[in-house]
């Protein structure tokens, strides 16, 4: 295997332009090769797969003699599933074939076009790239570089939820078995006897036993940080996009702000491999790479996060005291003049035995695009209708050999959004088997095969399976609210004019946002009538600083008499 990654260039009449502009930018940490035809550049590409050779993109200039970069780049994925595709455009070409390149980029025939620079400097150009191969390096190659280490038996089911939360989380770690030399300092660091899993954290503390809620605390902890009597503004329960947005604005105007999040930073939305539909990303992003950036924006504006331990309970706080609310976790109790609920929903169980007692071995409720290298060239199945199926079954065609995506429904035009259907459509590896539910499965210590049963017919099929990834709607993580919080039949809270009209104070609904307590809020796919969108969720979050700023006022002329 070469010991870089290979970026593989096709041009032709522009050809030493583009070569010149790589090899200026990447040769250090790619191997730059150059080809001047379509048909070579698939030969070389085969020659790089035969010898394991990692590629990490192929970038092709729109007219080659034999074709253009659109029909090659079509069939890269056949050679190089994993491989980023861009198509180069000479700035003379660039707006006749602009609304075929739109129309390409649609079909999934490429990742991305972009114009081939004309000087020194062009930074949108080296933005668009260094983007893709970014995304790459993450989800295809193993980082080069380790934060954490983690020793674990090979199959251990502990460690892959470990592995699992550091890749939603962005942390550069490796898994190590208990007999790599690797390994031997980080288990001499934890004593003889020391329980699997071990982690050591970038910070060199050793975790023993170490549970993905632990190692969660561990990264961003620290419950008892608050000062005893200092109550915040602002407490966010959930860290999706909505609980997110919410501390960004809320830290950003200057209000105390701390954040609660009992799993990883960035919910479900976190473990999307890449959202292409989210305002200001034309290329798209991936949900981890876009709860990182949020969790750092919110921070260095002030916000605190405090991980690992969900929230319990909420109560006002005692009489007598300045108004507030006592939020408590497991061991520990924050003090908030307002709350926003922002909890989001979990995927609901298939409930089916002989499948749900073999999670984390082949089985995964959500995305779980960090097993999605463990699933190369192997059968997987995914459930489930919305864009988090699209998008997880899309990810994991890059690695596995079949995925087929099993939805109770005729199609999946009625809960899917049409960029994902078409690409989707575009993917030979997929397969879409409407009406139609798992009812049965299993496997010797691990996910073997799944039982299948046609809606229409009864009648059922067997089927062999090493993976399983199922995203089949939500209920909300509501049962730790008080009583007094009105939700609906499903369980979402509910706010403003929803809220029944026994609950409203002197004939008029609570704020638009607000629940039936004054001063907690609910925000994003917790609430109920939410659109369960990543953009919506991320506008509720924003728009809830408003109504926080009001209720603050309040409180400020309850106590002084006057909001100036």
């Amino acid at each position: 295997m070469a010991d870089r990654p290979v970026i593989l260039l096709v041009a032709d009449a522009h050809a030493q332009r583009v070569e010149d502009e790589f090899r200026a930018r990447y040769d250090r940490d790619y191997q730059v090769e150059l080809v001047r035809s379509g048909a070579a550049a698939l030969d070389r590409l085969r020659d790089l797969v035969r010898a394991s050779s990692l590629v990490a993109m192929v970038a092709a200039e729109n007219r080659l003699p034999d074709g253009g970069a659109i029909e090659l780049l079509h069939q890269v994925p056949a050679v190089s599933a994993t491989a980023r595709r861009v198509a180069l455009l000479p700035t003379e070409e660039y707006a006749g074939a602009l609304d075929e390149m739109r129309a390409a980029a649609l079909r999934r025939d490429m990742d991305t076009f972009v114009g081939i620079p004309r000087g020194a400097r062009d930074e949108e150009f080296h933005v668009a790239l260094v983007e893709l191969l970014s995304e790459w390096g993450w989800s295809v190659a193993r980082p080069t570089v380790t934060a954490t280490d983690v020793v674990a038996h090979p199959g251990d089911r502990t460690a892959a939820a470990v592995h699992d939360l550091l890749e939603r989380l962005g942390v550069p770690h490796r898994t190590l078995a208990p007999g790599d030399d690797a390994a031997r300092d980080v288990l001499e660091s934890a004593g003889a006897g020391a329980g699997l899993p071990v982690v050591r954290s970038y910070d060199g503390r050793i975790l023993t036993s170490a549970t993905a809620a632990a190692v969660a605390e561990a990264m961003y902890g620290g419950h008892d940080g608050i000062p005893p009597g200092e109550i915040a503004d602002v407490a966010v329960v959930g860290a999706g996009p909505a609980g997110l947005a919410a501390a960004v604005y809320a830290a950003s105007e200057g209000l105390s702000t701390v954040v609660l999040e009992r799993d990883a930073i960035g919910g479900q939305a976190g473990s999307s491999s890449m959202i292409r539909n989210y305002l200001g990303f034309p290329r798209g992003i991936s949900g981890m790479r876009l709860a990182q950036r949020s969790r750092v924006q919110a921070g260095r504006f002030g916000a605190r996060f405090y991980t690992g331990r969900p929230a319990v309970r909420v109560e006002p706080g005692p009489a007598g005291e300045p108004e507030h609310h006592h939020v408590h976790v497991d061991g520990a109790q924050l003090c908030a003049r307002t709350v926003v609920l922002a909890t989001g929903v979990a995927y609901r169980r298939l409930g089916v035995p002989g499948v749900d007692d073999l999670v984390g071995a082949g089985v995964y409720y959500g995305a779980a695009s960090s097993m999605a290298r463990e699933m190369a060239d192997r059968t997987v199945y995914v459930v489930g209708g919305g864009n988090s199926a699209g998008q997880a079954a899309i990810h994991l065609a890059k690695f596995a050999g079949t995925v087929t995506i099993l939805v109770r429904r005729g199609g999946l035009s009625e809960t899917m959004s049409d960029y994902l259907v078409r690409e989707i459509e575009a993917t030979p590896t997929i397969a879409v088997r409407p009406r139609a539910a798992v009812v049965d499965g299993g496997g010797d210590g691990h996910l073997q095969h799944l039982v299948i049963e046609d809606l229409d017919t009864g009648e059922r099929s067997w089927a062999l399976a090493d993976g399983l990834f199922c995203l089949i709607g939500a209920r909300p993580d509501c049962g730790w609210l008080p009583d007094g919080l009105a939700r609906d039949d499903h369980g979402f809270v509910l706010t403003g004019r929803d809220v029944p009209t026994g609950s409203w104070v002197d004939g008029r609904p609570p704020a638009s946002l607000e629940t039936t307590l004054r001063g907690v809020f609910a925000v994003g796919d917790v609430r109920a009538g939410s659109m369960k969108r990543v953009a919506s969720a991320s506008g509720e979050g924003a728009s809830v600083l408003p109504l926080v700023h009001a209720h603050l006022a309040w409180l400020r002329e309850q106590e002084y008499g006057s909001t100036d």
